[in-house]
């Protein structure tokens, strides 16, 4: 699903909301999802599942093409936990 799709359906759902509404909505709550994230805070919507902000640390690896050693720098990334519900959704 794309970022348009996402907007259409926000528009079939409230059919009075205009289509830069909908754009204005949708990028208020990713960005402060980023800000949550970016300031290393979890968020949690419920129903649907948990970011967290996680550490990963220096670590050696290979290139798996060369079978060479190289070094690999310490990075932050996000944890995606989905809850209960959506994960018996899924499956149901």
């Amino acid at each position: 699903m794309k970022r348009s799709d996402v907007i259409r359906t926000l528009q079939v759902q409230y059919k009075n909301m205009r289509a830069e509404d909908a754009m204005a909505m949708l990028d208020t709550v990713t960005q402060e999802i980023i800000n949550t994230i970016k300031d290393g805070n979890r968020i949690e919507i419920r129903g649907f599942g948990t970011f967290q902000p996680r550490r990963r640390a220096t670590k050696n690896g290979y290139n798996p093409s060369t079978g060479k050693m190289i070094h690999l720098d310490a990075g932050k990334t996000i944890l995606f936990k989905p809850s209960r519900e959506l994960t018996k959704k899924m499956n149901g």
